[in-house]
């Protein structure tokens, strides 16, 4: 009877590989590969004993003609070896599934093989769900990146927000500044033509240069309310553009908060994982359902019965949602 698998990891994992003869290699490597299951990991232990121990240019050789493995497969089995540990679930997943698990990190797969049922799985249900995962972390990973630039955007239209403020505040200042000034002007103006102007040369007696005096006055005046109401479109113009920039910060920020929400909400992990899922879902439902028009076009009671398992299956995800 041969050695059993105890037998043979002792034989693989503790005996030096100078005390073991390329024949023992092979003779424990290919009882693994009968035997399967944790053997998976001996087989990946003897591979790599033997590539240390043969001379450069007969490993290929060896690997071809006594191990019957291609170079590729003996690469995932002593990869296998390398960075698995647990030999029961390594027994039940077999070699396929085990190496497609190997693209988890190693602190990561107890738990996704706890999550999820890999045993019953086929490798490509197991490469999928694998996809799904990272899929979900990356959106998720995405949504928490975004919300970090929108706290960060907020932020600044916050600090934005204030200085326009100030510089509303200060545009409004002026611009009633000014106002007061025109009135003001318009004023002075208005009683200046309602009256002679006052000659401070008590010899000037000539009505001509009394009138001309006058005017000269009422021109100095006009000209500082033309100024006057220059400066008053500009402050108006300030505080115009002032109102308009903080109406666009305050629009800014009203659009950030609904894009926050939004953030926070794809920042959940499990919300996003559960929206990838829902639809995939929608998306198997629909072809489902285009099967079930097909089938009714040929075959009516294979249709019914289709129709029961949809329905059957409707319900089952009803009660999920209790």
């Amino acid at each position: 009877m041969s050695a059993n698998l105890g037998e043979i990891v002792a034989r693989a994992m503790e005996r030096p590989a100078e005390s073991r003869t390329i024949e023992a290699i092979t003779t424990d490597l290919l009882d693994a590969k009968r035997r399967g299951g944790e053997a998976i990991l001996t087989i990946g232990r003897c591979l790599i004993e033997a590539k240390d121990m043969l001379p450069h240019g007969e490993w290929l050789p060896w690997l071809n003609e006594k191990a019957e493995f291609s170079e590729r497969t003996a690469r995932n089995f002593m990869r296998l070896a390398r960075e698995w540990t647990n030999r029961q679930a390594l027994a039940d997943l077999g070699a396929s599934k085990a190496l497609t698990l190997l693209a988890l990190p190693a602190d990561e797969r107890e738990q996704f093989m706890a999550d999820n049922n890999v045993v019953d799985m086929t490798t490509r249900q197991l490469e999928e769900a694998i996809r799904d995962r990272d899929e979900a972390r990356k959106a998720a990973e995405a949504a928490q990146a975004e919300a970090r630039t929108a706290e960060e955007a907020r932020a600044k239209m916050e600090q934005d927000m204030a200085v326009v403020n100030a510089s509303l505040e200060s545009a409004r200042a002026a611009d009633a500044a000014a106002q007061d000034r025109v009135r003001e002007l318009e004023e002075e103006l208005r009683a200046l033509r309602d009256r002679p102007v006052d000659v401070a040369v008590e010899t000037v007696v000539d009505q001509e240069a009394v009138e001309a005096a006058r005017k000269e006055a009422i021109a100095e005046m006009q000209a500082k309310l033309d100024k006057a109401r220059e400066a008053k479109d500009k402050a108006e113009a300030r505080r115009k553009n002032a109102e308009d920039a903080l109406e666009q910060v305050r629009r800014q920020l009203e659009e950030q908060a609904r894009e926050e929400k939004k953030a926070a909400l794809g920042a959940d992990k499990d919300l996003a994982q559960f929206e990838l899922l829902f639809a995939q879902a929608q998306e198997t439902v629909n072809k489902m359902a285009g099967i079930l028009l097909k089938v009714r076009t040929r075959d009516a009671d294979a249709a019914g019965r289709l129709a029961n398992a949809i329905r059957a299956l409707a319900e089952a995800v009803g009660r999920c949602a209790e």
